[in-house]
């Protein structure tokens, strides 16, 4: 081992508790990327596996009903390689007494050998008897969150009429990663069911016998699905036809393309951060360990040794601690990676997980990590390589203080000596105190971006179900009604009050961008269920235009005064061009809005309602439940509770989980940011702390002097870490913002007085730790000059 290796190894071990940190640093950018980037490659390799190994298809084509002999025809279209005609419907899970019906969606079932596309995996039980009617396989997902099993039975109402049936088996699909009620955007296990029956049960409960009301296609490869699409909608138009989508407007796929979508963002914007912050650490400690070892840079270099040789010396000693922390973040990014996906795979309903970690990730985490350790150091290594043996061995000058501002001696009659050294030292070495400063800074400004996320989504739960919806329930019919529906909900005992809405489907338009989704028709001025800005007041729909919401006004491309297209997917389906009269804040979903009476007026439907918003008593919402569950126009009800419960839990244990690993390293970073200076400042003035308590200081003031300067970098980075953390807030916040739900930017005092609190309690914490070693340290080892 050559004399400048045994060196580097006695430079790590004397400096172990700064090179810790920043390898902690460095260790925590790295996990984050291997994490975040190996759960994505996961979520998107198993979602594939998953569509290929049970065929998903990659057009729907929904309509009212075709003879069978037209899925010939959609087969022998250019580019379409299979086509497959299906019966599905809405139904109503029958609850026990006093809770509100469960909506469900029932499909046929084809014999297990010809499932050509969307095949079942059946996970428990036995696959119903062909000849059967009453015999179904039922949901994974809805059966574990009710407690059913194989050969339990329920009854439901499937197109008007209430039958028995028993559950064969539990099943999971491709096209139910994804299940949630009926126009609602959160996913919620115990209150939406899906169901399969034989082929001919459904088609009897449905007057589907020898047709189809939904048509899946799958494409020949390099087929392209935009013609498929319009020759499809062509063809099934004359059949009530409502519109053929692709894979990628499928509810469940895109719900779940939007989380991947989500995490790859955050893959690239939020470790780097960490690795920019531990380069900017590397900086600070090589250059004020060349600055502390002059002397021994000018012996090595009349020893014979060049300044490459010298310089390459102090940079191996960056990259083994960028080594080591980059090999410590791809092992924990490893096992956090593999923890996030067996998490994401009970949430998304995969019966399989394809764990992979893209080998791009190691080298990217490791080549980022040392690039960044580098690119700090080697402004630092070229001074190393200039410098002489005889200037490097001559004291360096001493600098002139005479044009500096004396606040010390100015202040003499109010300081004590001690405060006096730390009020010195800072006015002589402000560049050093800046550095400090912005480091301490950088780190609060982590834990302020992720307070202030974790706010903003208590912001989106306030927001969503006390300010915007104020009611009780919501009820939705199963087929646009006329008013007198809305005035028997009114009559009903316990009901308070009862607020229209029309809700119809639409293709949405502007150019090239598209958006499937639905127009909804509120009243002249929502109460129960309202429409806001983004100041949180209430906006009353206009006599005429439409409102959307922010995030569909991002996707379509759209700003007031711009006309919107609209391809009504029901009844007449007429075309409508309608104004943007302005935009909305809406949290959860990409909805538009506009005027009921103006909407019926477009549609020349006058009058109509697909469901309400209520208000109830409470004392009596059991009896409203059962009485609303009895009439038969209803297709579903639910509750904002509910509702608001499973927006909770999708935070808590779903996507928004994340955000708790990101709050622990934040916390952990910004402890290893204020140690590694207080390590840094102890290093350096170790010769003139003891020189203090050789002079006659004690304990106290000795450590008044060193950590007077700590305390005063903290007070100076409370305020620039704030603003940091603002900034650093929409970045991220940006990143976790899907359509399912959207994370407001929220600048909340609270969150920012816990940072602050964070970053003192660590101050406090590394204070202590380097007095202690202060107190330990050898006062006659210090004062010597180190070989």
């Amino acid at each position: 081992m050559s004399p400048l290796d045994r060196k580097l190894f006695r430079d790590l071990r004397r400096i172990r508790g700064q090179a810790g940190a920043i390898a902690a640093v460095i260790a925590l950018g790295v996990m984050m990327m291997v994490m975040m980037s190996g759960l994505v490659n996961t979520l998107d390799e198993t979602r594939q596996a998953y569509y290929d190994r049970y065929r998903l298809a990659d057009v729907f084509a929904p309509l009212t009903r075709a003879p069978a002999r037209m899925v010939a025809r959609i087969a022998a279209l250019p580019g379409v390689e299979t086509a497959v005609g299906r019966v599905v419907g809405s139904a109503l899970f029958d609850t026990p007494k006093g809770e509100l019906p469960i909506r469900a969606r029932a499909l046929s079932l084809p014999d297990p050998d010809q499932m050509r596309l969307n095949a079942v995996y059946l996970t428990a039980g036995q696959w119903p008897a062909q000849g059967s009617e009453n015999e179904v396989l039922l949901l994974e997902g809805f059966a574990k969150a009710r407690g059913l099993e194989p050969g339990d039975g329920f009854t439901a109402t499937l197109n008007g009429v209430k039958r028995g049936f028993r559950i064969t088996g539990l099943a999971q699909s491709p096209e139910f990663l994804y299940t949630t009620p009926p126009g609602e955007m959160v996913p919620d296990d115990a209150r939406f069911a899906v169901f399969w029956l034989p082929r001919a049960a459904m088609a009897a409960l449905y007057d589907m016998d020898g047709a189809f009301n939904e048509a899946l296609v799958a494409l020949r490869p390099g087929a392209a699905e935009p013609p498929v699409r319009l020759a499809i909608d062509k063809l099934l138009d004359p059949f009530g036809g409502t519109g053929a989508y692709g894979r990628a407007d499928h509810p469940s796929n895109r719900f779940v393309s939007e989380e991947i979508n989500g995490l790859r963002t955050s893959a690239t914007s939020v470790p780097p951060i960490f690795l920019a912050i531990a380069a900017f650490l590397l900086y600070i400690v090589i250059s004020r360990m060349v600055q502390a070892e002059r002397e021994q840079i000018g012996l090595l270099k009349a020893f014979g040794y060049s300044g490459l040789e010298v310089s390459l010396h102090y940079l191996k000693l960056v990259l083994t601690i960028a080594f080591a922390g980059a090999l410590l973040g791809a092992v924990a990014g490893i096992a956090a990676g593999n923890g996030m996906a067996v998490m994401y795979q009970t949430y998304f309903k995969f019966p399989f997980l394809v764990f992979s970690v893209d080998p791009a990730s190691f080298v990217i985490g490791f080549a980022v990590a040392i690039l960044a350790a580098s690119g700090g150091s080697l402004l630092v290594l070229r001074r190393v390589f200039r410098l002489t043996p005889a200037v490097a061995m001559r004291p360096p000058t001493p600098p002139d203080y005479s044009r500096t501002l004396d606040l010390a001696h100015l202040m003499r009659r109010w300081l004590d000596q001690p405060s006096r050294m730390v009020l010195r030292r800072i006015t002589r070495y402000p560049g050093r105190m800046f550095g400090a400063v912005i480091g301490v800074a950088a780190g609060m400004a982590l834990s302020v971006s992720t307070l202030s996320m974790m706010e903003g989504f208590n912001t989106t739960v306030d927001l969503s179900f006390s300010v915007m919806d104020r009611s009780d329930m919501a009820v939705s019919f199963a087929l646009p009604r006329g008013e007198d529906a809305v005035l028997s909900l009114r009559r009903t005992p316990g009901v308070l009050s009862a607020e229209p809405v029309r809700i119809v489907p639409a293709i949405l338009r502007n150019g090239p961008h598209i958006y499937r989704g639905s127009i909804e028709g509120r009243e002249p001025h929502p109460r129960l269920n309202r429409v806001i800005d983004h100041n949180a007041r209430p906006i009353d729909m206009p006599p005429a235009g439409v409102i959307l919401a922010q995030p569909l006004a991002d996707i379509l491309h759209l700003k007031p005064g711009d006309t919107l297209i609209v391809e009504v997917r029901e009844g007449r389906r007429p075309v409508l061009r309608i104004p943007v009269a302005g935009i909305a804040q809406t949290l959860l979903g990409a909805p538009a809005f506009m005027s009921r009476a103006a909407l019926n007026r477009a549609l020349k439907e006058p009058g109509r309602v697909s469901g309400a918003f209520l208000t109830v008593d409470q004392a009596q919402a059991d009896r409203v439940a059962a009485r609303i569950k009895d009439m038969p126009a209803v297709a579903g009800v639910s509750r904002k509770d509910d509702q608001r419960a499973a927006l909770i839990e999708l935070m808590n244990t779903g996507p928004g989980s994340v955000r708790f690993i990101m709050l622990a390293v934040a916390a952990t970073i910004t402890f290893g940011i204020i140690y590694n200076a207080a390590r840094i400042a102890l290093a350096e003035r170790a010769r003139d702390i003891a020189s203090l308590r050789v002079m006659g200081f004690g304990k106290g003031e000795a450590a008044f002097v060193l950590l007077g300067e700590l305390g005063f970098v903290i007070l100076m980075a409370l305020p620039l870490g704030l603003g940091l953390g603002q900034g650093l807030t929409y970045l991220i916040v940006v990143g976790f913002s899907t359509d399912i739900y959207q994370i407001p930017v929220v600048h909340d005092p609270a969150a920012h007085g816990m940072a602050a609190l964070a970053v003192l309690a660590a101050a406090l914490l590394s204070g202590w730790l380097v007095k202690r070693d202060m107190d330990r340290a050898d006062l006659i080892a210090a004062l010597k000059t180190r070989d």
